[in-house]
């Protein structure tokens, strides 16, 4: 059996398929399993042993991590790429109506996929797609539908060697020892859904000088001035300099990088699931889209986000409160949750010592604030 998976574009959108396509290999163990994915965004599956190929769909220049400058292909022209390879089924993850075209026009005699923007006629299995549940649980959806079990649900990831040895190799060049290591990600695939670079500063200031942290960087090369923009609005030395690795590393090297963070605070991004597919602890700043459906998967992450009536636009209509969902999200509120890490990070470490101070009352640590 041939069967093709379609889930182009976006990073985190495409590490949150994982346990879908975890699922799927176990109900088929011996199907040539392809995925159609988005360039740079697909990256993050290249050692996913689930899949046997992954078919690079590229036809715009839109999303600024996805502009490689390469020639693209038209539509069609995959139509009858797809054609040529003769899949028996397709599970169509993307919700457009072009993507349920796409794989319509292929001639794919099972379509398999979300009843979203009047495309139900293309697909032969039709499925509800749920609003206010999180993505990877509306993947697992998709296959149950199809009569697949899929109860393990669990994100994971794969560290190539020659990235886990390039980072190795920058990390032998910095005083790490008796530091905590933290990834500040400040961007995002839309603007609107940043948190101020004012307040990044600000935590950035305390993490350094107050908790002796050592703070990382990375994104593309353009990503860079936002984090230059931030370290000159912070007036005072900082204890600990900021490592910028922007535009120097690829999916799979910022990959490894963030497996050797303790930590991870950021507004609502891709980075964040990569981070929770390694396991790494996400504080996460929500503003208008639906931190039910994309906060970071796992429950020891800290998703931080206002409630507000008009949560979540997701972007889709034009916005008459100046953002106020992430604007009015403070630094304070982000610096508690930073703060309540560290002492239960403190407190781990103390029980695994079996040197536990029970004397100590319970409100030393700040608690949760959503």
């Amino acid at each position: 059996m041939k069967i093709l998976v379609i889930r182009y574009r976006f990073i985190g959108d495409t590490v949150l398929t994982i346990p879908f396509l975890r699922n799927l290999r176990k109900a088929y163990p011996k199907a040539q399993i392809d995925m159609l994915v988005g360039p740079v965004s697909g990256d993050v599956l290249l050692d996913c042993p689930y899949i046997d190929n992954l078919i690079y769909f590229d036809t715009t220049k839109k999303h600024k991590y996805e502009n490689t400058g390469e020639q693209k292909k038209n539509f069609f022209s995959y139509v009858k790429l797809l054609r040529q390879t003769k899949y028996d089924k397709a599970f169509v993850l993307k919700r457009s109506f072009s993507s349920a075209a796409l794989a319509f026009l292929a001639g794919i005699k099972e379509r398999i996929g979300f009843n979203t923007e009047g495309r139900g006629f293309l697909l032969t299995k039709r499925i509800l797609y749920v609003k206010n549940r999180h993505e990877i649980e509306c993947f697992l959806d998709v296959l149950k539908a199809d009569g697949i079990s899929a109860r393990d649900n669990h994100l994971e990831n794969w560290i190539s060697p020659k990235s886990e040895e390039k980072i190795q190799d920058i990390m032998s060049n910095y005083d790490l020892s008796e530091k905590q290591k933290v990834l500040i990600h400040a961007t995002s695939g839309n603007i609107n859904k940043q948190w101020s670079i004012e307040n990044f500063a600000k935590v950035i200031e305390y993490l350094s000088n107050e908790k002796n942290t050592q703070v990382f960087f990375t994104g593309t090369a353009k990503d860079s001035d936002v984090y230059d923009k931030i370290l000159n609005l912070i007036n005072t030395e900082l204890q600990n300099k900021p490592i910028n690795l922007c535009g120097e590393l690829s999916i799979q090297d910022s990959t490894a990088l963030i497996n050797k963070m303790d930590f991870v605070v950021g507004c609502d991004s891709g980075t964040l699931h990569i981070a929770a597919s390694l396991n790494v602890p996400v504080i996460g700043i929500y503003g208008p889209m639906n931190p039910k459906k994309w906060s970071a998967w796992g429950e020891i992450h800290r998703p931080i986000y206002l409630d507000l009536p008009c949560i979540p636009c997701e972007l889709r209509v034009k916005c008459d409160k100046n953002y106020a969902c992430i604007k009015n999200i403070t630094p304070e509120m982000v610096i508690k949750e930073v703060e309540d890490f560290f002492c239960h990070s403190e407190r781990s470490e103390e029980s695994v010592q079996h040197q536990i101070d029970t004397t100590h009352p319970a409100d030393d640590c700040i608690g949760n604030s959503t």
